[in-house]
């Protein structure tokens, strides 16, 4: 089987930039991985996929990337007629627009093969645009069915499914699980404040972060309240950004310059899932996508060096630990109290500050999370590298199906 290699990876700055459009966001990153890839230009680039779910918003569907890319193809910096793929999937569009790129090359379809993430989240002037890309993540048609679902939810976690001003409807969704976990497995407000602190304490060495502050485990407990037991600093905030990776050949690697090849990491697992409404009590699709990604990887959960989950709210990096395999099911607060996802710990989780610190973007996510997975596995991550770290996991879910994520990107990545 070909081997694939992320050859180049770049993000953007996370944060509120009004000022800043789309097209400056493409520009910056696109720049970003071609310099990050040690190449002068993007000549031998085959496909690209490009990842956004809010342009439609502000009026632009159909050809996003086509749009964002055409002033790099006039000036000569991004190669004509290659083809562009749009792709959305909520939070989880960039992994899925990665995906493809993997794929385009694991197929031998091209040696070279581009993924970008663009998105602004923030819009103070059209606050109703913020909300409608927001409101694409859950299903506009049949609105009764997860209705229902939610309100048998409630009753089942003793937590009422009662969305209110100031959030948006998934804040409501992640608080009813936390409640179930929390009256199924002992899970406390405290453990979920110890991720939470732990993810923005972390952000504090990430330049890149929207949030770079400390905060201690009881300042999060006393920030203004969400939807119990979420409270602010628990839950991912509004922005913008964009992210890219640049995926490539093993044939193709091999005859570029040492530099070059040293800098290279090998995509070892892509896994995709879909969501359903699923019992309470029945694992999440990122479980299944998890042990899929393991198995075709060659790897366990045990072996992994370090982890960037989708804790949209804090309490999603205790469920995702134990989907994952990093500990037993009701054990994910345990995990983070013990210290184990800490740097220096068994399986540093969120180094980066995670979505609730680093920011969340929603259609550059995931790439986001492959740019510090890439930092730490070449040791260019700083003062929160993880030392020898070889082995990385991904996992970033985006949209909802009841309890479930719509979709689910699970990947792994090896420093050869």
């Amino acid at each position: 089987m070909t081997d694939v290699y992320i050859v180049g990876s770049y993000s953007s700055a996370f944060g509120k930039f009004p000022d800043r459009s789309f097209k400056d966001l493409t520009r910056e990153v696109y720049l970003g991985v071609l310099a990050d890839a040690g190449l002068a230009n993007g000549n031998d680039i085959g496909m690209a996929w490009f990842g956004n779910c809010g342009m439609w918003t502000d009026g632009q569907g159909s050809i996003r990337g086509q749009v964002c890319l055409t002033p790099l193809v006039r000036e000569g910096l991004f190669p004509e007629r290659v083809p562009v793929i749009n792709v959305e999937g909520g939070c989880a569009t960039a992994s899925i627009a990665l995906h493809g790129a993997w794929k385009d090359v694991l197929s031998g379809q091209t040696d070279l093969s581009i993924a970008f993430g663009v998105e602004k989240t923030f819009n103070p002037a059209h606050p109703e645009r913020t909300k409608a890309l927001f409101d694409g993540g859950i299903d506009q048609y049949d609105p009764e069915e997860w209705l229902a679902y939610y309100a048998a939810a409630g009753e089942a976690s003793g937590k009422p499914f009662e969305p209110g001003p100031g959030r948006t409807i998934f804040m409501d969704t992640y608080a009813m699980q936390a409640a179930w976990h929390m009256r199924t497995h002992g899970t406390t407000e405290r453990q979920i404040a110890m991720a939470c602190a732990k993810n923005h304490n972390a952000s504090v060495h990430n330049p890149k972060a929207q949030y770079r502050f400390p905060l201690t485990v009881d300042e999060v407990l006393a920030d203004r309240p969400v939807s119990w037991p979420l409270t602010r600093s628990m839950c991912a905030p509004i922005g913008d950004g964009a992210a890219a990776a640049l995926v490539c050949s093993g044939a193709w690697l091999a005859r570029q310059p040492a530099a070059v090849r040293a800098r290279a990491v090998r995509i070892a697992a892509s896994t995709m899932t879909a969501g359903k409404y699923r019992q309470l009590d029945e694992p999440g699709l990122s479980q299944l996508a998890a042990e899929r990604a393991y198995k075709a990887a060659g790897v366990t959960p045990q072996d992994i060096d370090l982890a960037e989950v989708h804790d949209a709210t804090s309490f999603c990096e205790i469920y995702q630990s134990e989907m994952l395999g990093f500990c037993a099911i009701g054990e994910g607060g345990r995990l983070v109290e013990s210290g184990a996802t800490t740097l220096g710990g068994s399986i540093p989780i969120n180094l980066s500050g995670g979505l609730v610190s680093k920011g969340h973007p929603v259609g550059a996510t995931g790439l986001s999370m492959i740019d510090e997975l890439m930092l730490q596995l070449r040791g260019e991550a700083g003062p929160r590298q993880v030392s020898g770290a070889r082995l990385a996991l991904a996992e970033n879910g985006g949209g909802v199906m009841g309890f479930d994520e719509a979709a689910c990107s699970v990947m792994i990545l090896q420093k050869d």
